[in-house]
């Protein structure tokens, strides 16, 4: 680099000596740089700027969600491998019933239960999600050698960079679980009491060390996968049809639209699998670190359905769509 610099410095001298001495002004010669040096340098820069920006805009908007998340988290622990028939204690009967019940016995700090794991969580999971996107995008285009429009191109990048940061950001989302599911008035699914993030992570390492912490971590790695798989393809074919149909533009309403019909195909094709990890991140562990009600991700996927059938595996969805919609 600096012997470029030099040429190019040395360059122009020549350029302007010669412009002085045949009394012509000529416009100075432009450097090129290497494109292999310029390309390195704006991808590198996408992946930091994808991380922050990334997590930073989702930590902002979980200060909102985060009481639907909490919400849809009872919700679907309410009623765990009980049969709809029994009568079991259920104290939440709705989305709207549940917040308020919520907030009336727990008051502000109740409903927003678990929101400094979940901004930490944010900041990893979608940061990681957001910033490898491209870069991933990017080599999957170089080595098939195809469009960067492709949809299965987005797709599969979409759902590789949704598992990476699905697993790296796995403990925070097991103490923001664990976390939201404790009440003091109505006990829902094992209760884990936790006095703040660091003191859950310290608890659940000396209980069964490093493996405790990814417990459940390939349920959450589905969960998102699928869900960064459809995000993006849905978003585009309802706002491709919107667009055909009504003749209007690619504007603000088409937008928005398009928006939440993707958030509506998220939850249909999300939702088993964040029931199922929520179950695997809230059950009790045995003295050995073993999951006391189920075994694996598809023991629970398995009992589960067996119990509850297929209506178990939609718990909570009215609030997971208000959280992702």
């Amino acid at each position: 680099m600096t012997s470029s610099l030099s040429e190019v410095k040395t360059s122009a001298v020549k350029t302007t000596n010669s412009s002085v001495t045949n009394g012509t002004k000529l416009p100075p010669t432009p450097s090129k740089a290497s494109p292999n040096v310029v390309t390195h340098a704006k991808e590198h820069i996408g992946a930091v700027h994808g991380f922050f920006i990334g997590g930073a805009a989702a930590c902002a908007s979980v200060t909102f969600t985060n009481p639907w998340e909490l919400v849809k988290t009872r919700l679907q622990l309410q009623g765990e491998l009980t049969r709809a028939n029994t009568n079991a204690p259920k104290p939440y009967r709705n989305i709207f019933q549940a917040f308020f019940v919520i907030f009336r016995y727990e008051g502000l700090r109740g409903i927003q239960q678990g929101l400094g794991p979940a901004y930490v969580y944010q900041l990893v999971m979608n940061g990681a999600r957001l910033g490898l996107y491209d870069p991933m995008r990017n080599y999957l285009v170089q080595t098939f050698n195809t469009s960067n429009t492709s949809m299965p191109i987005s797709i599969a990048s979409g759902g590789a960079a949704g598992i990476v940061g699905a697993a790296l950001g796995s403990p925070l989302y097991l103490v923001k679980t664990r976390m939201q599911s404790h009440s003091p008035q109505f006990a829902i699914g094992h209760q884990h009491n936790y006095k703040n993030t660091w003191h859950a992570l310290s608890e659940i390492y000396k209980d069964g060390g490093f493996r405790c912490l990814f417990r459940g971590v390939d349920a959450s790695m589905l969960r998102t996968g699928v869900g960064s798989s459809v995000q993006l393809p849905s978003y585009f074919l309802v706002k491709r049809w919107l667009i055909k149909k009504t003749g209007r533009s690619d504007d603000i309403l088409v937008q928005g639209l398009s928006s939440l019909a993707s958030g509506l195909c998220v939850c249909i094709a999300m939702n088993p699998f964040d029931v199922i990890s929520t179950r695997m991140y809230n059950q009790k562990a045995d003295s050995s670190g073993k999951g006391i009600l189920y075994k694996s991700t598809l023991d629970c996927l398995v009992k589960t359905y067996q119990t509850e059938g297929l209506s178990g595996f939609y718990k909570g969805f009215g609030a997971h769509y208000f959280r992702v919609g």
